[in-house]
């Protein structure tokens, strides 16, 4: 029975698939309840490497690799999406308690089975065209199936903003991959809104508050997150019941992050989602009564799910690379923005930093929102992730 188990101070093994920065904020967690863990990730120097008790160097994308990982482990959970789900649905098989499921991990995997699994179920999203391969899409232009603009969008294996691409012009065709993609018609959106939810085996949900972000036009990634949304209250409503009937639909146990658009007429269409913590979701280690790692580990472990509401209003900057530089990365301006009134940095631990690479986040909390956004600001100009090589 879920929850029933002694997790804490035991032989019980959490496997976490994946050990960046997602999987190293969730370690804190499980560091402050003293659950044991195994992490498994390709890289060796894996943020996560040195808080979990083993650590595991891997391709989370082998069969044999994942397979073997997931042998004697009593709950197995995911920082990232990119896994081999053959191999957790062999391990959820053989007894392993295997958190998002399989079978929600599949859909969630290719963004044209996403896609599909909106249309199936009455959820709003912007209308699409699923293409087996990229070079069909001239066809369709041509013959009057498609027409531009849209956004391509590659099936599998997008990630902080790559794999998806405007496309104004046949030009903006050339270079892209020839692989499975969808064309999705071009909102015209006011606000990008996201909302975590959180479910456990048991079926109890929470959704937290609304969140607000703000895309560098350049990378296509958030550059600032800023909760509560400054929407009216009518459309947060809107945007939680929305999530909350993605949630209903997929059963996932544990979190779910559900990007959303809002259009000028305030209607929310579903963008993307992610079963795991989310970058939309760090706010809440600052200005939740409980943040998302928790209530991510309470989700997979079957334990009561936590308070949601926000004990402060919050604004997060992520620090990514400074366009120009590789190398061996250096901060610039630390001492300075800590300066600042609320402010509180997250260092990922990676030591080479590239053009627009997630180095860390800066959360500013204040009584204020509109205090907080101004001094997101501050800490955005403050701040610098070079390397201390030359620049490229």
């Amino acid at each position: 029975m879920p929850g029933s188990k002694n997790y804490f101070s035991t032989d019980f093994t959490l496997g976490i698939l994946g050990g960046g920065q997602l999987g190293k904020m969730l370690l804190y967690e499980t560091r402050k309840w003293d659950v044991r863990t195994k992490v498994l990730d390709p890289s060796a120097e894996a943020p996560a490497r040195l808080a979990c008790n083993e650590f595991v160097q891997g391709d989370l994308m082998d069969y044999d690799t994942v397979l073997a990982f997931g042998q004697g482990l009593d709950v197995l959970t995911i920082e990232i999406e990119n896994v081999n789900a053959r191999a957790l649905e062999d391990l959820e098989a053989q007894g392993v308690r295997v958190y998002p499921q399989p079978r929600a991990l599949r859909v969630i995997q290719n963004k044209a089975t996403q896609k599909l699994f909106y249309a199936d179920h009455g959820i709003p999203t912007a209308p699409f065209t699923r293409f087996a391969y990229t070079s069909e899409i001239a066809d369709s232009l041509a013959n009057g199936g498609l027409s531009l603009p849209f956004v391509w969008k590659s099936a599998r294996f997008g990630y902080d903003g790559q794999g998806v691409k405007i496309v104004r012009s046949m030009a903006d065709l050339k270079g892209l991959p020839n692989v499975e993609c969808i064309a999705e018609t071009l909102v015209p959106f006011i606000n990008e809104l996201a909302v975590i939810v959180a479910r456990n085996p048991q079926g109890e949900v929470r959704t937290y508050p609304v969140v607000e972000m703000e895309f560098h036009p350049e990378a296509n990634q958030v550059e600032y997150v800023l909760c509560p949304a400054r929407i009216p209250d009518a459309v947060a409503k809107k945007a939680r019941d929305t999530a909350l009937k993605v949630s209903e639909n997929l059963e996932q146990v544990g979190l779910l992050a559900v990007e959303l658009f809002r259009t000028k007429n305030d209607e929310i269409l579903v963008n993307e989602i992610a079963p795991r913590p989310h970058n939309s979701g760090h706010f809440s280690i600052e200005g939740s009564y409980t943040n998302q790692f928790e209530q991510h580990l309470r989700a997979v472990l079957g334990l009561p799910l936590g308070q949601t509401d926000n004990k402060v209003a919050t604004v997060m900057v992520n620090l990514v690379g400074a366009p120009g530089f590789t190398g061996p990365v250096e901060y610039k301006g630390i001492e300075k923005i800590l300066e600042l009134p609320g402010v509180c940095p997250h260092i990922y631990g990676k030591r080479e930093t590239r053009p627009f690479r997630k180095m860390g986040h800066v959360t500013i909390a204040d009584a204020s929102l509109d205090r907080a956004r101004e001094t997101a600001g501050r800490v955005k100009e403050i701040i610098q992730v070079q390397s201390n090589t030359d620049k490229t």
